[in-house]
């Protein structure tokens, strides 16, 4: 029986070719990071590979963005230039998805990055993608809520507008064709 959480090795062989492309095209959004090393810590970490492909699968884009030398690990952010297509038309929470009384969204962020082993971007990692390029000029991205503002009922979401990054609120019920959400994933 295959494990749901790990990648055939056709699926692998592709992944690393297309992360290893990505690496490359975009040395501008890291310094001194060695791809050979990266592979390497994604090959002991199937699990990890598995999320990185769900992040693809859905549009995200995934890249590698820093290391932090405090936990050892390689940092990756969804990078594609507008939130990921996979991954739009979803409220903030299961609670709000259940709140809503018709036309409730097929799926929550929360939830669908649970599912995906991946963690929701804050407001700072928000605010630290932006410095790498130009993302969500058109769409938006629920961004990780602190919990008394989601108590209240409300949820953040962040865009690039007239070159800054906007924070906003909404009810977390809410939903829309052009906002989805961004993972971060540390391996």
């Amino acid at each position: 029986m295959k494990n749901k959480k790990a990648l055939l090795p056709e699926e692998r062989d592709q992944l690393f070719k297309t992360l290893k492309s990505r690496f490359d095209k975009n040395k501008n959004r890291y310094q001194n990071l060695d791809w050979g090393k990266v592979q390497i810590k994604l090959e002991a970490n199937p699990e990890k590979l598995w999320s990185l492909n769900e992040m693809e699968k859905t549009g995200g884009e995934p890249n590698v963005v820093s290391f932090d030398k405090k936990t050892n690990e390689y940092i990756f952010f969804d990078c594609s230039a507008e939130s990921p297509k996979g991954r739009r038309s979803v409220c903030y929470d299961n609670e709000a998805q259940e709140s809503r009384k018709e036309f409730k969204p097929k799926n929550n962020v929360i939830d669908m990055a649970a599912a995906m082993g991946i963690e929701l971007l804050n407001e700072e990692q928000y605010r630290a993608l932006q410095q790498l390029g130009k993302f969500d000029q058109k769409t938006s991205s629920w961004i990780k809520t602190p919990d008394e503002i989601r108590k209240l009922g409300g949820a953040l979401f962040a865009d690039f507008r007239y070159n800054t990054v906007f924070v906003y609120h909404n009810g977390a019920q809410s939903y829309y064709a052009a906002r989805g959400f961004r993972g971060v994933l540390r391996v």
